[in-house]
């Protein structure tokens, strides 16, 4: 069969489907009644054809199907998480707003040596110091960033100082001190008092 012409094959398969020309059959015919394994290659696609037909009937059992599926690898958690998502819009769209929120702030904290202070009367700014001297009574907040503050007087407000030192002995303060040295306390800081701002539009 290895040196039939190719068409040979061609015939049988139209032949089998019962789309032979008459041509082709009777040359088909011609063929096969001189070539053995032509004849043998006849017979298997017929032999296949006809097991094909007669299981044509055979149907699985009810159970196969429920099987198959607790057979098959169960789904990733990837799927499951996107799943999630599409439940959950509000609550993704809210973190994704953090993130990218957190991701702001960071990227604004002082990580440089610039040394800054709040303008406020009765300050005194010596270098890097910045020192509230006794006596005097300074309303309102003071941010204080890469220096240190000194408080002899008496603050009405709150005093931050972000990556210094708060430094007072017998000093009044009635708002609330808070030293900041990390980045997460940046943005802890940037993230209350952005609340606090806003509640504050309320009342």
């Amino acid at each position: 069969m290895k040196m039939c012409p190719s068409q040979i094959v061609n015939f049988m398969h139209e032949y089998l489907d019962g789309d032979i020309s008459r041509e082709h059959e009777q040359e088909l015919k011609y063929h096969l009644q001189a070539c053995q394994d032509c004849q043998q290659h006849m017979h298997e696609l017929s032999d296949t054809i006809a097991f094909i037909k007669s299981a044509a009937h055979i149907t699985a059992p009810p159970s196969f199907e429920d099987q198959v599926i607790k057979r098959l690898p169960k789904r990733k958690n990837s799927v499951g998480i996107k799943r999630w998502f599409r439940q959950h819009p509000v609550l993704v769209a809210a973190a994704v707003f953090c993130l990218f929120m957190s991701a702001t702030l960071l990227g604004s904290f002082p990580d440089d040596d610039q040394f800054s202070v709040t303008k406020q009367p009765n300050l005194v700014v010596n270098g890097q110091t910045v020192i509230v001297p006794a006596g005097e009574v300074v309303k309102g907040d003071i941010v204080v960033k890469n220096g240190d503050i000194v408080i002899e007087g008496e603050v009405d407000g709150d005093v931050t100082v972000i990556n210094g030192n708060y430094m007072a002995s017998t000093a009044v303060v009635t708002g609330q001190v808070k030293e900041i040295d990390e980045a997460f306390g940046w943005l802890w800081y940037k993230i209350k008092k952005g609340f606090d701002d806003f509640t504050n539009l309320f009342e």
